[in-house]
């Protein structure tokens, strides 16, 4: 059983930074997409960054030159590294799994915001960025 597990939210002014944390466990699959999402109030559930399983990055515009995703593969851990955060990135983050095989697109990003249905998801932590 795939099991993601958030941390590293919280509140912080604009222009601070934040990282988040992702503990995977559970995942069989030797070729594995990762990837962070987020929904803010009142909005659907968008893509923020992905990385494929040869570990090529992928971003929404709206975070480019900001945010950084990474993974340190032994620990089995997945990161997203947000800087200049603004008030419009205030929502909750949710960590994301699928096997590669599942994606069809070559931006690993769009790939997996078109199947969301068919990931696997983390409980979430909430990012609140003060004006």
């Amino acid at each position: 059983q795939v099991q993601l597990v958030e941390s590293g939210g919280g509140s912080v002014q604009s222009g601070g930074s934040l990282r988040l944390s992702c503990v995977v466990s559970g995942i069989t699959s030797s070729s594995v997409c990762m990837g962070w999402f987020r929904q803010g109030p009142g909005n659907a559930r968008e893509g923020v960054a992905a990385i494929d399983s040869d570990g090529s990055p992928s971003y929404a515009d709206s975070v480019k030159g900001r945010f950084t995703i990474s993974q340190d593969e032994s620990e089995k851990i997945l990161y997203l590294q947000m800087n200049n955060l603004k008030p419009e990135d205030t929502a909750m983050y949710y960590c994301a799994a699928v096997s590669r095989d599942r994606v069809f697109l070559d931006d690993i990003l769009l790939g997996m915001s078109a199947i969301q249905a068919l990931l696997d998801w983390g409980q979430g932590t909430q990012v609140t960025v003060s004006s």
